[in-house]
Order: structure tokens, then sequence, then C-alpha cells
């Protein structure tokens, strides 16, 4: 694939040579309906690009991948496709200083999520079409400049079936019978344009401001539209507009703002400017907890938040894809605290987000927040926890070194400044310097332009009157950062509750730095470094505080220290320095007493985790054991009908390991059984059917009559997890051909039967297809689209024959592949370090046995 790999270098030249007028785009998509679903589907795509050449040169290239190209003209010259397009690039030559290029080619639907991706929905039969481009997808729906920095207005005519309705970036200007046209936008990159067409539903609503007057739609597919919130996704949408117009003073700039819920997503949404789009599943189809709004509300400011950091204002190239995402996801927790109900967003934060990041930034990929992104393939792989959750750490530290009032300003003078064009780093940085008076160029050299996360530990030495005589912060890493942090004391109260008496904040630097502040305090049962989350680093505890936690962590009352806690508990044991036997342990022992019903889920989560992962083998079945009677006893504990009863609920499906739990399991899917307070709707019925499926004790007749119960889209991508989670050695063979050696599941599909193949407790039933997966990986990476591939790549790794045989093997292919594709190296590198990870783990757990 070298000419669907743009290379920086390329995209470069390019931008020298020309710049881009304008975008016409007609595109006819009423060949999405009707017709054999087996045969191949195309649409008609024309597109007209005006565009100018401002530095000596007369050759070039469009990008375009398709099926098959009917004609170019450029400059009223008719080109032979055939001898300019090579199924991914349309090459150029002759150009004038200003050019009028016309291409009409016939594009394929995708059923991958990438370009323009077709449903069908299998409870109606109805057709649904959106579009996802980033980071260079556009070229699969119309010819473009397909690169950052070569923004320009776009205008879209869409023809679609009659009782369609079609919506892009621009608001609808004239319809015609089934040709509908929109709205010049503003000067916009080609990976935000977008379209979404189909018989949505959709709800509309209008944000009001003084004069300003936005148009809000949300939609979904019509058998969804029952479930769907749609006032909750306005109020959020509209507190989120508060907030941002409060702090940015930059009016809104691009017109009307819809939001389309649509399905089998890649991601968790995209921030196409004026026509959002998410993933459907946060249209909640059964009863879910609060931590379920949040997330949701948080990725509807996330999205916001890019209207200005990313669409106003665009990184020149994937170099600088932080100044978009970390901004956002930063952003995104600031608004939601500031702005709405869900006021404990950093707890989440610091729980949840930069886990992803403290694991992100110990692979051997990682990487500085500002990356060498070499081409397009880099690119992809750098939507990862350094440039999303690291990155708004490090600007939650920034917030506390500069100042909340300087850092907004930076960010009004940024917007300002910069409308409308592309950036780089050193761009942010001089406004920064501006408004805060501190040197931001020393400040990017330690935090943005290197990787690697430091670990902070406290050293407290105590006086003959048992008082504190010094207190020091101990910084470890390769590079060692300045850090603006709090140190916290906590001691028990005479009501037994762990509380904070002293905080003092300090500039951590160097190696060692003493906190004068705390000398002379009493002896605390808790040192807390990073007190308040304002700094990026892994914590640790001196031996007082590690055994005050071991018996106290239930009454930590603060919930944003007990998250804080609890994370660097999950970092000791994936360090292997805590025993996963511990870590569940000090689960079982206080997870029933979390209010936080996100830490709660989080906790279930790494305990899953550490139990299939990290674990000597001999004690995976007491610690199975273990697990599922704690889960139980929780379940049964928990108020009735609360989220918490919910959260158990889960993870006693999940760790269901006796014949006593499956039966319990089957009792309350037949109504034999019940909790009282229990609501088992259908996704809760889906939770324990999966489980039984992948023990042996639901066939395929019993999947298939609860698919009769639910037959929808969300049904059927169960019933395919299901079907695949079977204990058989037939079963895994079908699922393996499905995803490796076919590519007829779309990839929602593809997706479900990864998660059904790989069972914890079916290893010896994988075992065989370890040396299949190095055999096949290259050749799936050359022929699949790059979602796919990174989908099967990651999904399938052997990560469940955890032992050394298998770490030989990966050493061995990565030995043997060195030419192979750098992201397809970096995606199995990151595998085998997760594997070494948990080999260490496993040993550490072994030793206390």
């Amino acid at each position: 694939m070298p000419g669907e790999n743009l290379s920086r270098d390329e995209a470069r030249e390019r931008a020298e040579l020309l710049s881009v007028d304008g975008y016409e785009v007609a595109l006819d998509l009423r060949s999405a309906v009707g017709g054999s679903e087996s045969e191949p589907r195309t649409f008609r795509s024309v597109t007209t690009i005006r565009f100018r050449r401002t530095a000596p040169g007369t050759t070039t290239f469009v990008d375009l991948i398709a099926p098959s190209v009917n004609a170019v003209t450029l400059n009223g010259r008719e080109l032979d496709p055939a001898a300019v397009f090579d199924g991914s690039r349309i090459a150029l030559d002759g150009l004038a200083d200003e050019n009028v290029l016309v291409v009409d080619a016939q594009c394929a639907y995708s059923r991958t999520g990438e370009g323009m991706h077709r449903f069908v929905d299998p409870e109606d039969g109805e057709v649904y079409l959106y579009t996802q481009y980033e980071p260079a997808d556009a070229r699969r729906v119309f010819a473009n400049f397909e690169q950052p920095d070569l923004k320009a207005p776009f205008r879209f005519e869409v023809t679609a079936p009659e009782g369609w309705s079609v919506w892009s970036n621009g608001a609808e200007e004239s319809r015609d019978g089934e040709v509908r046209r929109f709205a010049r936008t503003a000067p916009i990159s080609t990976y935000i344009t977008c379209v979404v067409a189909g018989p949505y539903h959709r709800v509309t609503d209008t944000y009001r401001r003084g004069d300003l007057e936005i148009p809000l739609g949300a939609m979904c597919r019509r058998s969804l539209a029952r479930h769907f919130d749609a006032e909750d996704v306005f109020l959020v949408t509209k507190q989120g507009f508060d907030f941002f117009h409060d702090n940015f003073d930059f009016p809104y700039p691009f017109g009307k703002y819809d939001q389309a819920f649509v399905p089998e997503y890649n991601l968790g949404a995209m921030e196409n400017p004026g026509m959002v789009t998410f993933r459907e599943e946060y249209i909640y189809r059964g009863k879910v907890t609060q931590a379920a709004y949040e997330r949701r509300a948080n990725v509807i400011l996330h999205e916001m938040a890019h209207m200005w950091f990313g669409d106003l204002v665009t990184m020149k190239w994937w170099d600088d894809l932080w100044l978009k995402e970390s901004f956002a996801d930063f952003m995104g927790s600031f608004s939601l605290a500031e702005a709405t109900r869900f006021t404990n967003s950093w707890v989440t934060f610091a729980n949840s987000r930069k886990a992803w990041a403290y694991r992100a930034d110990q692979l051997p990929s990682t990487h500085p927040v500002t990356a060498d992104i070499r081409d397009l393939e880099d690119a992809k792989l750098n939507f990862d926890g350094i440039t999303y959750a690291k990155g708004a750490a490090v600007l939650k530290q920034l917030v506390a070194y500069a100042g909340r009032d300087a850092f907004m300003e930076g960010a009004r003078r940024y917007f300002k400044l910069h409308a409308y064009g592309n950036t780089r780093l050193g761009d942010l940085l001089s406004v920064l310097e501006e408004t805060s008076g501190r040197d931001m160029k020393a400040w990017s050299r330690s935090w943005l332009e290197t990787s690697g996360v430091n670990v902070l530990t406290p050293v407290v030495a105590y006086g003959e009157d048992g008082r504190i005589a010094e207190l020091a912060v101990l910084q470890e890493g390769g590079e060692l950062r300045p850090h603006r942090a709090a140190v916290g004391l906590y001691r028990l109260s005479p009501g037994g509750e762990l509380v904070r008496y002293a905080r003092a904040e300090a500039d951590i630097t160097g190696e060692r730095t003493v906190v004068a502040e705390l000398a002379g305090e009493e002896r605390p049962a808790l040192v807390l470094v990073n007190d308040d989350d304002l700094t990026y680093g892994k914590v640790r505890f001196d031996e007082d505080s590690l055994a005050t936690l071991r018996a106290h962590l239930g009454d930590l009352t603060d919930p944003l220290a007990r998250a804080l806690c609890w994370s660097a508990l999950w970092n000791l044991t994936r360090d292997a320095v805590l025993p996963a036997r511990d870590f569940t342990a000090l689960v079982l022992a206080f997870a029933g007493r979390e209010s936080d019903i996100g830490v709660l889920q989080m906790l279930h989560a790494w305990t899953r985790s550490a139990l299939v992962h990290y674990a000597s083998p001999s004690w995976r079945e007491e610690g199975g054991r273990l697990l599922a009677e704690g889960a139980l006893r929780e379940l049964r504990a928990a108020e009735p009908g609360s989220e918490h009863q919910l959260t158990w609920a889960r993870f006693f499906a999940a760790a269901a390991a006796s014949e006593a739990d499956f039966q319990l399991l089957e009792g309350l899917l037949e109504g034999t059984a019940k909790i009282d307070g229990l609501d088992v709707d259908q996704e809760l019925r889906w939770s324990f059917l999966e489980p039984l499926a992948a023990h042996g004790r639901a066939d395929e007749a019993v999947i298939a009559a609860e698919l009769a119960r639910d037959d929808t889209a969300s049904g059927k991508r169960h019933q395919v997890r299901a079907l695949a989670s079977r204990p058989s050695a037939a079963v895994k063979a079908q699922a393996w051909a499905q995803v490796v050696e076919s590519d007829a599941l779309s990839n929602a599909l593809v997706e479900a039967t990864i998660a059904g193949f790989s069972q914890p407790s079916q290893r010896a039933l994988t075992a065989p297809y370890a040396a299949k997966y190095f055999e096949a990986i290259e050749r799936v990476w050359a022929e699949r689209s790059i979602q796919i591939g990174m989908d099967v790549v990651r999904g399938l790794f052997p990560s469940l024959q955890d032992d050394p045989s298998t770490l030989a093997a990966t050493d061995a292919w990565l030995a043997a592949h060195e030419s192979a594709a750098p992201a397809l190296r970096r995606l199995v590198l990151e595998a085998r370090d997760d594997l070494a990870r948990a080999l260490r783990a496993q040993a550490r757990d072994a030793s206390a046995g």
C-alpha cells in the first residue's frame, strides 16, 4: 500500500506547491438501496477542486481510493484514467497558476467503518450511511488533497433516495427532488468533512445566547428512537456551549450543530464541524449507571471542544495531533466538572484516563506527546493513551504551573491569531509564554518533547517527638521533570475515618525535593504524593502508608484521594511490586464501600485483568472462586435497584466460576431465581448468557432463541460474540476463518467474533492458534484495511498463552520481520511488552504464595 500511505515529506512538498480554493463534491447514493446484498456496491462521486500553484513545479497528485475512475479533467484537458490513476493516487502534470480539476469516480461503500459506511438494520431492513475519515479516509469518498494543512471551503451535493434525510457540515440550502445541496463551509480539513444519510430519526432544539442562535439536531436509527434520550444530549450540549463561550471568547464558528449516533462506529465519536458523529452505543437500551451517562457527556464535550481545538485551528501535520486531542481530552473533563451535574469528573480522569496513559507510556512504542509521525500508518496508531490522556494530564499540570487565567487567555489569543489556519507546537507555546510569563520552551522540552513516566516516592524521617523531621519526594525516570504537585497527610479520626489534616504544594525537581512546609506535622498514617492529582506520574507509598491502605483504604473519605490510591496500587500490581493476589484481596475487602460508580467499575476491570494475566497460574482457580464469591456477596448486599447492584451483577456474571454460580445465572434468565430489585433487562440478559455460552452451558439453539427476543443490531453483535465464545474446537476454527481468512464480516462483527474467540477459560482450545497468528498477520496487514488489521493484530495476539514459549515466538517473528510495516511491528512489540509484564507479575505473585 505505498501509494495509500502518504508520507510527511510528500505532504510537505505538496503543501509548498499549492493552495486549495475550494471543493464541490457531488455524491449519488441511490445505489445504497435495492439489489443483492452479496454484490459489491459503488456510488458515483464527482469532485471539482479549484486550486492554485504557489511555487515552481508542474506535477503533483490527488488522493483517491476507489474501484474505478470514469473521467479526469484538468483545466479542460481530459486525462486517461488508466494512465493517471493507480488505485490510490491520480497523477497530475502540466499545472497552471490556477487550476480546475474534475474527477468522476465510482467509490465503494464500506463495511469496515472507514469512508462511506453502509449498514442494513436487521430489525426493519432500512439502510443507513455515514462517513468516517480520520486520519485519511475522505479519499475513499471523493478525490482530494488528503492532508490537514490544505484546508478549503466545501460544498456538498447529495442525491439520495426519496424518504431519506441527508446532512452534511453545512446546513441544507435547497432540495430538488432527490438532490440536496448544502451550504459552503468555512475552510476546513478533508478529514472532518461529513455526510450522514438514511431514514434517521431526528430531534431538534436551539441553543441561544444573546444574539447567537445555533440550531441543534440529534439523530439515531429509527429502531433506536424509543431508547433515545435526546433531551439529556441537548442538556449537556447547551451546558458545553455555555462553558466554551464563557472561556474561549470566540463564538461557535460553524453554524448549526447536529449530533448523529450511528451504527458500527469504530471510534467513540468524531468532531466533524456542524455534524458530529458518535457510536450509537451511547444510546442506552437498558439500565446503566451514572458512570455511563458521565462517559457520554464527556465525549459530547470532548467533541465540542474540538470545534475550536482542531476544527477552527488545526495542526499542520499529525506530529502535532496533541494540539487537538490532548486539549479536547482535558477540556472534556474540565467542562464536565464545572458546567454539568458530573462534578466529580476529575475522579474519573485520575482513575480511568490516566491509567490508559500510564500503560501507554511504559510500552516500547511510547513517544513524546508531540510525536514523530512519518506517515499515515504512524498517524493511525498515534490515537493512543499518550496523545489523549497523557497529553490531557500534562495540560492539567500546565494549568497548575501557569495558572488557570493565563492558560485560558493563551487559548483565546491562539484562536484569534490562527482562526481557520494550521499551527505547530511553537505557535501555542508563544502565546502561553506571553500570558503566563513562564518559560514555555523549557516546560515543553520536559513535558511534550520527551517520553516516559516518572515515579514519585515519599521518604519521611521522624524526630524524637514523633513528628515529621523531614519529608522528601524522590523522583525516578529517564527524564526528571518539574512537577507542581501537592503532598497530603492523612490520619485516622476518632470515628475511624481516614482524613487529610495537612497539605502542601511544591515544585518537585531533580532526584530529591524536600517539602519543607510539612516539617513539624504530627506523624501521618498515610502520605499521599500528588494529592488532588495536579501532576502526571506514578505514585509509590512508604511502608507505613501501604500498611494503612491494607487496613483502612475503605475509610479514606475523599473520593479523589481514594481513586488516586487505587490507581497507585494498580500500578504497583502491573509493575510486579504488589502481588496480584494482594490487589485482589484489597478489592474484595474495600470495593463494596466504593461510592464512586466509575471507580468501582474500573476496579472490577482491573481485578479481572489481575486474575487473567498477573496472577500465578497455580492460584487462578482459587482467585476465581474468591472473586465470584465476593461479587455475589456484594450483589446480594447492594441496595435493591441501585446502580451498585447492577454493577456487581455484571461483575458476578463475568467472574462466575462454580456450578452454583452458573445455576443462579440460568435461574435469573429463566425467571426461576430472583435478586430483590435487580431488573434483568435485555442487555443484562446478554451479560448473563455470554459467560454461560463460554462455559458450555448455552448452545447454539439457546443463543438463537435469545436473538429472537432481541433481533436488533445490538442483539446480533451479542449473538456473534456468544457463538464464538463456545468451548469447541470447531467453533474456534470457524471464528478464526471468519476473521482471518474472510472479509465478509463488518467491522462490528469482526470485533465481536474476536472478543468471543479469546476466553480465559479456554487457553487449551486456543493454544494451536498462536503459531497460526504469526503466520497470518503480515498477510492480513497487507490485504485488509488498517482498522481491521489493527483489530486482528491486537485482538488475536496469543496473550492467554502466557508462557515463555509465546514470548520466544514473538521475538522470533520480530527478528524475522525487521522489514515489516513499522505500524505492524509496533502493534506486535506492544503485545510482546504486555506479555512480558504479565510473566513478571505472575512470578511475583507466585513468590507470595
